[in-house]
């Protein structure tokens, strides 16, 4: 018999062993940690290998009859001798740590961000039910008020809904008292018909594409249109464009300590809220930014070296994808002092565009700029989805999406799912992957095409160039001309997006198709068409004034010195009346007939 220090604990242990079966893996937590001490190397008896998350016993080779005697009792059991080797594994897990194993399992399956974010990767999904917050609720196209002004046949009735009569008031107002102050005349006056004459053949010049034309090719009678000199003469015009202001000079001071914008701050909130009176956007709304090209004197000025035009004013514009109505939008300034110091300001800029429009199921498309995770869930708050690209620096994005170099196979869409907002990360190029966040999605279907776009790229696709097509349309009849004024500058950018809104109003109201280009000579015909009545029944009084003035009786009386004649069918006499046609002076022989009036006829 073979004997050794211990040997009745160690032939317990052997029990407990052998009486467990292969499969367990929950046992007591008295059972499981298992404190084997190791025999010396005479009894190569037992074999146990520890790991961190489980104990395996290996190799357990049974003797055929071993007796030994336990020296404290005195007791003896025996063990048979070797008779054939027998290999057994054992597993045994406490419960710890198969509660451990599970949590390792999640971490492996979820990605944590840098700012703390949790991302639980996704599978393609499939069409279900679509979220609530996803379901348009309200009405979209013109309101009623501007169906009951707008006139079929009348496009000059849908622009004076946008810009109306009392800002046209304001206008004259200011212009009159600057005009007055730099000529020092008191009788200085321009009328509200004038004013839309004026702005009418601002709209021709655009619509003609010749705003960089100069103003002596335009009025003249060989070479330009017969509008422009026909409506008002330029010396009056370019009267009027040098006086023409939107505030009071005398009140300026005082409003520029508390406003930047405050030259042209009322004309542009007036435009604002008369646009939003007249129409109701769809469940799509786009959310960017425009660069209007100046090089004004301007103390918010910005320089974009990624646009075409590098200077100019910016605006944060808010446009119905649909459509292409613009519903909101107001200019940077620089850094704002009444923007909460906890706020972003690509959330407070989206948030004030689209205040007027939430909890209506409404989704807004936004870029890079303005995509976070935090506006996503400031606008569910309010039943509004969100969908747009992300930056890759932001710190709650998934660290896959940050790796330039990654495994990723062309054309293969990974998505993520934080909360209620599902991250796609597609790979477009070899080198490039979008990243793309939506709450709109509850689920990404993949496309069978040979890019395999997914669902959230194509949606951001037909949804994101509202304001760019804005924006193009714009420029392509825009009313701009050359001024170091920013307020003039302003009011050019007003008078664009003004007249494609009163375009779509007019559209939509009455069910007509026409062109953008004949809408423009349209208006500038009917806003022209009252001063230009006026004016020819001045032109007519005062030729009439002429003809009387020619009479015998009251040539005596003429006014008019004696000049030469320009007929020239005589040796060059002297002339004191004028052809009742062509105005020129003409001596008797070069006469056909003097006609003569009595004063009781004539009055």
């Amino acid at each position: 018999m073979k004997r050794f220090p211990g040997s009745k604990k160690l032939f317990e242990k052997f029990k407990e062993l052998t009486n467990i079966n292969e499969d367990c893996s929950d046992t007591n937590s008295s059972n499981n940690n298992l404190d084997i001490s190791c025999v010396e190397n005479k009894t190569d008896f037992l074999d146990f290998e520890e790991d961190d998350d489980e104990i395996e016993v290996r190799d357990i080779e049974q003797s055929d009859e071993y007796e030994y005697e336990s020296e404290d009792s005195g007791s003896e059991y025996e063990i048979p001798q070797k008779s054939h080797k027998r290999r057994k594994r054992l597993r045994i897990c406490s419960d710890t740590e198969s509660d451990s194993q599970t949590e390792t399992e999640k971490r492996q399956q979820k990605d944590i961000a840098l700012d703390g974010t949790e991302w639980e990767e996704l599978g393609n999904g499939c069409v279900g039910r679509l979220p609530s917050h996803t379901i348009f609720k309200d009405t979209s196209g013109p309101t009623g008020y501007a169906k009951r002004n707008i006139m079929l046949g009348s496009v000059s009735s849908a622009f004076r809904l946008i810009i109306d009569n009392r800002m046209m008031s304001h206008i004259k107002t200011c212009t009159e008292l600057e005009a007055r102050n730099v000529l020092q005349k008191n009788d200085w006056e321009i009328t509200i018909e004038e004013l839309h004459a004026f702005v009418a053949i601002l709209y021709a010049r655009g619509a003609y594409e010749a705003r960089n034309l100069k103003l002596s090719y335009l009025w003249s009678e060989k070479w330009g249109p017969s509008f422009f000199h026909e409506t008002m003469s330029r010396n009056r015009f370019s009267e009027i464009m040098r006086f023409i202001r939107f505030d009071k000079k005398s009140e300026r001071s005082v409003r520029l300590r508390t406003d930047k914008f405050g030259l042209a701050s009322e004309m542009w909130k007036s435009f604002i809220d008369n646009s939003q009176a007249c129409y109701k956007p769809d469940q799509n709304i786009s959310v960017d930014e425009q660069l209007f090209p100046t090089k004004a004197r301007c103390r918010f000025l910005q320089y974009m070296p990624n646009k075409p035009d590098k200077f100019g004013i910016k605006f944060w514009l808010a446009v119905d994808v649909r459509s292409k109505y613009l519903i909101n939008g107001f200019p940077y300034l620089g850094k704002d002092e009444l923007r909460p110091s906890g706020v972003p300001l690509n959330e407070d800029v989206v948030l004030n565009l689209v205040k007027n429009y939430m909890n209506c199921g409404r989704n807004i498309t936004t870029d890079n700029f303005f995509t976070s995770i935090q506006l996503a869930k400031k606008l569910l708050a309010k039943k509004t989805s969100l969908v747009g690209t992300m930056r890759a620096n932001k710190r709650e994005l998934p660290k896959i999406a940050k790796v330039k170099k990654d495994n990723m196979a062309l054309f293969s869409t990974k998505l993520y799912k934080s909360n209620d907002t599902v991250l796609t990360i597609y790979k477009s190029k070899p080198r490039k992957k979008v990243l793309l966040l939506s709450s709109k999605h509850k689920s990404v279907k993949i496309a069978s095409n040979r890019k395999r776009t997914p669902e959230t790229v194509s949606f951001y696709n037909k949804t994101k160039f509202g304001v760019d097509v804005l924006d193009q349309m714009a420029r392509k009849y825009s009313v701009k001309a050359g001024s170091r004024r920013w307020p003039l500058q302003v009011f050019y950018n007003i008078l664009d997006l003004a007249a494609i809104n009163a375009w779509i109003l007019y559209k939509e109201t009455c069910d007509e198709n026409i062109t953008r280009k004949q809408f423009l000579f349209q208006l500038a015909e009917e806003l022209s068409s009252e001063y230009r009545c006026c004016r020819k029944e001045a032109s007519n009084q005062k030729q009439e004034r002429k003809a009387m003035d020619c009479t015998p009786e009251n040539s005596k009386e003429s006014p008019y010195k004696r000049k030469s004649c320009q007929i020239r069918l005589c040796n060059k006499n002297r002339a004191i009346y004028t052809c009742n046609t062509c105005n020129k002076y003409v001596c008797g022989k070069c006469s056909s007939q003097i006609t003569c009036t009595c004063k009781i006829c004539a009055s």
